[in-house]
């Protein structure tokens, strides 16, 4: 990454909410408000945009981890503003705190983790998801800046546990 880049530093975003990013599964409507899929699709773009001037030509961010709290809806035709502002730098991995706002108010807030690996990297992972590829071992460094060490995160370290100790029944 290019020198320069520090905490506090800032990018904005504006989105006009259209039909298309309404909650939608499988083809059906479930309700005609703004996804939390799509806005999570936008705070990892603004947090993008805190990274891209930083981007040496053989280097790419990619994204690996997300926080959301979508907190107050939002109609077709509102605007969005979103704030990406970045929080935390360690090695090659970048913390951004994202808030998004419609006329109203905020709507919603949390992080954005992003880590800037070398494309050289990133294509042979590609080419190694491929399906015409064999799997390859586990002993390539996952990247610059990346460990084998490193815990992947978990569904158990965001969700919180149920108090009540209910049980799935069919």
């Amino acid at each position: 990454m290019k020198p320069g880049l520090k905490a506090g530093q800032t990018a904005e975003l504006e989105v006009k909410v259209g039909r298309e990013m309404v909650a939608a599964f499988g083809g059906v409507t479930v309700h005609g408000l703004y996804s939390t899929s799509w806005l999570v699709h936008h705070m990892e773009w603004v947090a993008r945009k805190t990274i891209v001037p930083y981007l040496e030509p053989d280097e790419e961010g990619v994204g690996c981890g997300v926080q959301v709290a979508h907190i107050m809806p939002t109609i077709p035709g509102m605007t969005v503003t979103l704030k990406a502002t970045v929080s935390d730098i360690r090695g090659n991995k970048v913390v951004c705190q994202v808030e998004a706002f419609n006329p109203r108010g905020k709507i919603a807030c949390g992080s954005v983790t992003q880590a800037v690996v070398g494309k050289d990297w990133l294509s042979r992972k590609i080419d190694e998801l491929s399906p015409v590829h064999p799997m390859p071992g586990h002993s390539e460094s996952p990247g610059p800046g990346l460990s084998a060490r490193d815990p992947a995160p978990t569904c158990e370290s965001t969700v919180r546990p149920n108090k009540r100790k209910e049980k799935w029944s069919s």
